[in-house]
């Protein structure tokens, strides 16, 4: 039973808790869980966040000034920026249809000064991050100074994030794909057959989503990462790995993108390798009762 905010209720099967990293719904759970001594250790432990990144998107800007003519350009022009030992810091810049830029700027929490209660607030603004915004305003970009960059972005288009190569919202999306085939499949529905759908789900994913967790592990180091270890990891990948290597990796990375199984498949147009996706056990029973029944229709027919 749900209870929302008008003081309405619903009663369903499943309760998806689809609400972030910062979820409410695991809240609730995990209280429970730990109370009957269920919880996992593991998931006691806070989130650890080694990396914090800004993002936001400017209002138009005028192309016609110099330092802005990028915008009207075909093609997006993209600039990344990785700060030395003493600067904790990465920022990236890249142009986007309408005369905008959007921009980010990622700190390595263990080397910077950043207090807890500024990595708490929900926002990014002067009067809340101020002590950032300082540190921040005068980094160099393709368009002068960061800090011009951050004042033509509305406050409604800052957001807070924790950087992880896209793969937080590619998993996401990819979950709610392979969890809908799975929810499609329960029929009829039953406490078992939750179970056996909620058991199937974690299998395709569980392994996927914990190897593509690795790997977007190393990303951020590579990409934002100040230790020495870190900036001798950059340079050894940047600098020796074949990028043959490199696009291998992007390919095998690629191939695995499933589809809902009760939609319209898209085609493939790429050249890449598809990894097959598990079939809808649903469907395949509804055909093969379509074929029984219309070879059952053939044979009546016949014998008439």
């Amino acid at each position: 039973m749900l209870r929302f905010s008008d003081n309405t209720t619903v009663h369903r099967d499943i309760l998806v808790g689809a609400d972030g990293a910062h979820s409410g719904v695991r809240k609730h759970l995990y209280k429970t869980l730990d109370e009957q001594g269920l919880l996992p250790k593991g998931d006691t432990k806070n989130m650890n966040k080694g990396y914090m990144s800004f993002v936001g998107t400017t209002l138009p800007l005028d192309s016609n000034e110099e330092r802005y003519k990028d915008l009207a350009a075909e093609g997006s022009r993209c600039s990344f920026h990785i700060g030395d030992n003493s600067m904790p810091f990465a920022w990236m810049t890249y142009t986007i249809p309408g005369n905008r830029i959007c921009w980010n700027v990622v700190i390595q929490l263990k080397l910077a000064d950043i207090d807890e209660e500024q990595l708490s607030q929900s926002d990014w603004a002067p009067e809340t991050n101020g002590k950032i915004l300082d540190q921040i305003r005068e980094f160099k970009t393709t368009y002068g100074p960061l800090g011009d960059i951050v004042d033509a972005t509305p406050r409604e288009r800052i957001s807070k994030i924790l950087p992880s190569t896209g793969q937080g919202a590619v998993n996401a999306m990819i979950d709610s794909v392979v969890l809908a085939n799975c929810l499609y499949d329960i029929k009829p529905t039953s406490y078992d057959n939750i179970k056996a759908a909620l058991g199937d789900y974690r299998e395709q994913r569980f392994e996927n989503v914990k190897a593509q967790y690795a790997h977007s592990h190393r990303n951020v180091k590579l990409s934002y990462g100040h230790t020495l270890w870190e900036r001798m990891f950059r340079y050894m990948i940047l600098n020796w790995l074949p990028q043959s290597v490199m696009a291998k990796q992007i390919v095998k990375d690629s191939a695995y993108r499933p589809q809902s199984n009760f939609l319209p498949q898209a085609p493939q147009r790429g050249r890449g390798p598809v990894i097959s996706q598990k079939p809808s056990t649903r469907l395949q029973k509804e055909r093969e009762e379509e074929v029984k029944k219309a070879e059952g229709v053939a044979v009546s027919a016949v014998t008439v």
